[in-house]
């Protein structure tokens, strides 16, 4: 079934590992059924839910899916960043093994960038590699964590650094559920919407700054367009370099190499992870235009667009030498360098690996440094 079809569909993600669909809509939980049919899925569900989401979302889940027959078991995790652990994995192990889980099962995500992120990674690994379905339930997730296949937890010495590349077999965003976050997680989640109108399609950002304030109320058919034409472009960029080996999907990290840091230094609690990325693309902003790749005026308008959404550009009082030296153990790094995806224009990124030190810091200590 096409986009052009289904007014659902945001997009089918072309992997090695298969092509799977982004639904999103509202009030679409009850499609679940169908959908892990349609995505040629059997057996029981393993449900590992973020336990914020306890008892509502998570009942309304399992009692859809038990209403089709499916058998459903349920585990929920720690919120935040900080449970992103091998800790919580070995628990997420023990559960799996507790209940005899098979290759022909499940595991379905509920939550946010951090539930997904662990179930992902579960399923990438448990009796090497079972199916896995993405429900959403941040705007954040919705509209790049959940595609992808990136999986991941944390180590002290930085995010992601312990992963794998597994596909979901669904992603199913149902955006009633973004209705029940704090004001906070939901502004969070624009900054990645924000920065896909950034480097690939100025016309995604014209619209978001035309209509943001139907947007940051969540209105009607406007938010649930903006939602899912980010989403296609997420998409497009995953099924044309999957597994991160060209230039192009490098260039959804814009703002992350300096986010990544933030979060890595605060131990992952004073920021979210939208707030620190937002911040980040206001230091590779900076960055651009001192190396004559954008103009000041572009610089204006992205830290306007991201006030707008009530995302910060600036966090002054953290350690420059600090957040520098986490930016050089970054996963993207190449040959000891530093690649830093900047913008050249609206709508238009690039990735430099000549950035000197000097501006970095420079634009560091201005904008987070003490």
């Amino acid at each position: 079934m096409s986009p052009g079809t289904d007014p659902n569909l945001a997009a089918v993600v072309e992997t090695t590992q298969g092509a799977y669909r982004v639904v999103v809509g509202q009030n679409i939980l009850t499609m679940l059924p169908d959908e892990f049919s349609t995505a040629g899925l059997s057996g029981r569900a393993f449900l590992i839910a973020d336990e914020a989401l306890f008892p509502v979302a998570v009942r309304t889940v399992q009692e859809t899916l038990e209403a089709a027959g499916i058998v459903t078991h349920v585990m929920t995790l720690p919120s935040g960043e900080q449970a992103k652990t091998l800790e919580t994995m070995s628990h997420i192990y023990d559960w799996l093994a507790s209940l005899r889980g098979e290759r022909g099962d499940t595991l379905i995500s509920l939550g946010g960038g951090v539930t997904g992120d662990m179930v992902g990674f579960a399923a990438a690994t448990w009796l090497r590699g079972v199916a896995f379905i993405q429900i959403p339930t941040t705007l954040a997730a919705m509209v790049d964590a959940s595609l992808g296949g990136k999986t991941a937890i944390n180590l002290k010495t930085g995010k992601n650094l312990v992963g794998a590349f597994h596909q979901p077999r669904l992603v199913l965003s149902d955006l009633d559920l973004l209705k029940t976050l704090p004001e906070r997680e939901l502004r969070s989640g624009w900054a990645e919407a924000i920065k896909h109108g950034l480097i690939l399609d100025h016309k995604l950002l014209e619209d978001m700054e035309a209509n943001s304030d139907s947007l940051i109320a969540l209105e009607g058919d406007t938010t649930a367009e903006i939602i899912r034409r980010s989403v296609a472009i997420k998409a497009k960029v995953v099924s044309a370099d999957e597994f991160e080996r060209g230039d192009s999907r490098i260039l959804l990290n814009y703002g992350h190499t300096i986010g990544h840091a933030i979060e890595a230094s605060t131990a992952y609690g004073t920021f979210l992870h939208g707030e620190a990325v937002a911040i980040g693309m206001g230091v590779a902003g900076r960055i651009s235009v001192e190396l004559g790749l954008i103009s000041e005026e572009l610089l204006e308008r992205q830290e306007a667009t991201l006030k707008r959404f009530g995302l910060p550009t600036r966090a002054p009082g953290l350690d420059t030498d600090e957040l520098i030296e986490r930016t050089k153990s970054d996963k993207k790094s190449r040959g000891g360098a530093v690649q830093w995806v900047l913008l050249d224009g609206p709508g238009h990124a690039t990735i430099r690996r000549d950035v000197p030190e000097l501006v970095v810091r420079t634009t560091v200590d201005g904008l987070v440094g003490v």
